[in-house]
């Protein structure tokens, strides 16, 4: 079973990231699209081999669906719409990149950068999910897991590494697929994770032991010194 999810994890993150920018696209014939895809597909090969296999509770708590039992609504609304606006956003770039051409494309240079923060991204991700084996997709009191504070590794430095990571990713994808226009758009998926970030941290206060005394000592939130 755990091989089995595994490789199902791997086709999925290749079938919607093909779908959702070589279909708007028209077209496979789109190097830095397949380089992205290459570079996410590392990046979960590397928890499917030094991650998952020690932790298969937690590739379990991933699967599970986006709408749980003792998830507060408010979460539950904010998490759809984020993968909304995530999807969106993918969509976006290869209609910027092929058709509309908003607001022309970064240079070698900004692109490149671009691809230097999806790799961070993706390595903070892995560093996470390496780090909290309570990294569940949802807003959710594990008591069946015996949940506590995660406050070591990259959560001795920010509380949400792993949203930090995602912002690098976002934002990395548009400026390596080259669009400024998508970059700008990304503001709005970092926004829902800013709120979802306030919507958590008020939950982890009233259900998590702890959770108080975590926050006193890692004052930031996202971005060290800055929130």
């Amino acid at each position: 079973m755990l091989i089995y999810k595994l490789v199902l994890g791997s086709v999925m993150n290749l079938v919607i990231f093909g779908l959702l920018l070589f279909l708007p696209a028209w077209t496979l014939h789109w190097g830095r699209a397949w380089v992205f895809i290459g570079v996410v597909q590392a990046g979960y090969l590397a928890m499917a081999i030094w991650v998952f296999p020690k932790r298969p509770d937690l590739l379990n708590e991933r699967f599970k669906p986006p709408i749980q039992k003792g998830q507060p609504l408010a979460d539950q609304i904010i998490l759809l719409m984020f993968i909304v606006a995530y999807c969106g956003l993918v969509v976006f770039v290869p209609l910027d990149v092929f058709r509309l051409h908003w607001l022309g494309a970064p240079g070698p240079v900004v692109s490149s950068v671009g691809l230097i923060f999806v790799v961070d991204g993706m390595a903070l991700m892995f560093l996470c999910f390496k780090e909290n084996s309570f990294a569940a997709p949802v807003v959710r009191h594990q008591v069946e897991r015996s949940h506590t504070v995660i406050d070591s590794g990259t959560y001795g430095v920010v509380r949400h590494p792993m949203y930090a990571g995602a912002v690098l990713l976002m934002v990395g994808m548009t400026l390596w697929l080259e669009s400024y226009a998508a970059a700008a758009l990304s503001l709005l998926p970092i926004g829902l994770l800013a709120i979802r970030i306030l919507i958590e941290e008020k939950f982890l206060l009233e259900k998590l032991r702890g959770y108080d005394a975590y926050r006193e000592r890692v004052r930031y939130r996202l971005i060290p010194f800055v929130w």
